[in-house]
């Protein structure tokens, strides 16, 4: 396992290749479809955005957080399926300069191509572990849009450590989610092929 410090650099994403499992330290920032949307739609100044996202990692996440005396604690933090916000994301790497991407399922060509154009990696987290994610959450350091988006979809800073993903997406054009559908589709292509002669 290979341990990314964020926040990384080009050289750092550059250097990952796909099945590479790493974990991660440092500073990581959540964005479900309504923060995608409105940084799409509106492309507000990296100087508003209360976290400086070049080298890090948007991860795909709608975290259930609660606040607490000492400030906010993360209870759960699992990934959310990334397709969702494939429309977005090369626009989003393009202005903001993060150099990963987090979520489960895997994005489409226009994020490969981006990943590849911009140095970037996609990252492919635990699904249903979203406790065990959450208790990589050393701290919540910040907030941004809670009052106005909700707290699924607001952006939520987070410092994590030993954070566990795969690079199923990497910055060379490889996808590790089409290698495997693609072996999928031939095993079960020679599953089939002897009852194909058979009459139903």
């Amino acid at each position: 396992m290979k341990s990314i410090r964020l926040p990384m650099t080009k050289e750092d994403a550059v250097s990952l290749r796909i099945g590479d499992v790493i974990s991660l330290q440092g500073m990581i920032a959540t964005g479900r479809d309504r923060m995608h949307r409105y940084l799409f739609d509106e492309r507000p100044p990296a100087a508003h955005i209360p976290f400086d996202l070049r080298g890090s990692v948007l991860y795909h996440c709608g975290p259930i957080v609660k606040k607490t005396p000492e400030g906010y604690q993360v209870f759960a933090a699992g990934p959310t399926t990334s397709m969702r916000v494939e429309r977005y994301t090369a626009q989003v790497i393009a202005d903001y300069g993060m150099r990963g991407v987090m979520g489960k399922g895997g994005m489409g060509a226009k994020t490969l191509d981006a990943l590849k154009e911009h140095g970037c990696v996609y990252l492919q987290a635990i699904g249903g572990a979203a406790v065990y994610l959450a208790e990589r959450v050393t701290k919540v350091a910040g907030v941004w849009k809670l009052e106005e988006f909700g707290m699924a979809e607001a952006m939520w800073i987070l410092e994590v450590n030993d954070f566990p993903a795969i690079v199923t997406m990497d910055a060379h054009g490889k996808n590790l989610h089409e290698e495997i559908e693609k072996k999928s589709r031939s095993i079960f292509e020679t599953l089939i092929a002897p009852r194909r002669g058979i009459a139903m």
